[in-house]
């Protein structure tokens, strides 16, 4: 089920990112450009592999060895696995969370605010009751994305509800 949910994810996040891109800076006058800092830049030294204390790791049910969990080149991340579920983290520094809900696919996409940020509880199409939740997170000019997907639809009864504990327990710390 956890494989299964992975691929859902990732197949959902590739499609409604795909043909997202940023746009470049433009000129009104007879001078140079200015170009704002690169969409993302503040997240290019950030790794999520790193991020998560072995502390908190232990607290949310999982281990504290981290696996790659890069499903697409443009969102780099790991995840670390527990008897009952897995936590993922990713980072994109191309896309916002608002670009994010505008491609559409998903069964929820619900805006909120977490850590003084731009959030949004996700559950991608087809997702509904089988044991996973995503939050995006507006970071460092990009997004950085949580996992929790249960290994059975009904091992973890609430996964929004917990993963908005990982959350709100450790957004504060992500990139400005």
């Amino acid at each position: 089920m956890s494989t299964f949910s992975r691929s859902l994810f990732a197949t959902a996040a590739g499609l409604a990112l795909f043909g997202l891109s940023a746009c470049g800076g433009t000129s009104t006058g007879g001078g140079p450009s200015v170009q704002p800092p690169a969409p993302g830049a503040a997240l290019q030294s950030f790794d999520p592999c790193t991020f998560f204390t072995p502390e908190e790791l232990t607290s949310f049910g999982v281990g504290t060895t981290s696996q790659d969990f890069t499903q697409v080149s443009f969102q780099p991340g790991c995840e670390w696995e527990g008897e009952k579920l897995s936590i993922g983290l990713q980072k994109n520094a191309k896309d916002t969370v608002q670009s994010l809900g505008q491609g559409g696919g998903f069964d929820k996409f619900e805006p909120t605010n977490i850590a003084g940020r731009e959030a949004a509880e996700i559950i991608v199409g087809g997702g509904t009751d089988q044991g996973v939740c995503n939050y995006a997170v507006s970071a460092g000019g990009g997004f950085v994305m949580y996992q929790l997907s249960g290994f059975m639809r009904d091992s973890v009864p609430d996964p929004c509800g917990e993963l908005e504990k990982v959350v709100n327990q450790t957004a504060s710390r992500l990139p400005q």
